[in-house]
């Protein structure tokens, strides 16, 4: 009901995403943002759904291959997909991560028979983001298969809300032009908090090779809209590229 809730107030943008940016937080603070980014990719998609999320354990980059279980059913992994992507499977180190986790009953409620690729990524920086996209891109030439990639990305993180605002709004500038040097640079230059910014990247740079030209920032907002406390806030984004 509260995701039927959510994309109730959502209408369709009249575009297809190729890749979005979707907040991981509980629903209740990010879920409304996250229903306005998966709202830019048609309900009736039925190919792939690369979903890529940082670790915040510390993990290293690696794959899952096994169905996802969710509230409203199971979400079955394209394993084929996975398999040309060549990286190593961990179970376990998915099972301690929510970034991915977070995404799954939105995907099973919006896209019911689609199938995804879930990628945790450990190593953020540029090169690593560069490497990742590369093997997307073979795995998605390899394969054939119609895919839409997720980055799951909160923003900011624990600051005041003009603070998480002002810093996030400017590295989200950065992605209207998929500009990912850009957008790297101006994290470095304010100190945003973003964690899950080599998500972003790898979404941006395969997105920009498959010929997506801008990236369009739907929604933002912060834990404090929620809470009422502006003190220390966590910033979320909806984004869809195109």
């Amino acid at each position: 009901q509260l995701l039927e809730t959510f994309f109730q107030k959502k209408k369709a943008p009249g575009i297809d995403a190729r890749g979005i940016v979707s907040p991981h937080a509980g629903y209740v603070y990010s879920g409304e943002t996250s229903a306005c980014a998966f709202s830019t990719i048609p309900p009736d998609f039925d190919g792939t759904l690369v979903v890529i999320g940082p670790s915040h354990r510390g993990y290293m980059t690696c794959a899952s291959a096994v169905p996802w279980e969710t509230p409203l059913g199971i979400v079955d992994v394209d394993t084929k997909f996975v398999d040309a992507l060549d990286i190593d499977i961990d179970e376990v180190s998915h099972r301690n991560e929510h970034s991915i986790e977070v995404q799954m009953p939105i995907i099973k409620y919006r896209f019911p028979r689609a199938r995804v690729a879930p990628v945790m990524m450990g190593d953020q920086r540029y090169e690593a983001a560069t490497s990742l996209a590369e093997r997307l891109l073979r795995a998605i030439g390899h394969t054939g298969r119609n895919v839409r990639i997720v980055a799951s990305s909160d923003f900011s993180h624990y600051v005041p809300g003009e603070t998480a605002r002002r810093q996030d709004l400017y590295a989200i500038d950065a992605l209207t032009t998929l500009d990912v040097p850009e957008f790297y640079r101006r994290l470095q230059e304010t100190g945003a908090t973003a964690c899950g910014y080599g998500p972003i990247a790898a979404m941006c740079i395969v997105c920009r090779s498959l010929g997506a030209e801008r990236g369009e920032l739907l929604r933002y907002t912060t834990s404090g809209d929620v809470t009422g406390d502006f003190n220390q806030v966590v910033g979320y984004a909806a984004i869809a590229v195109v």
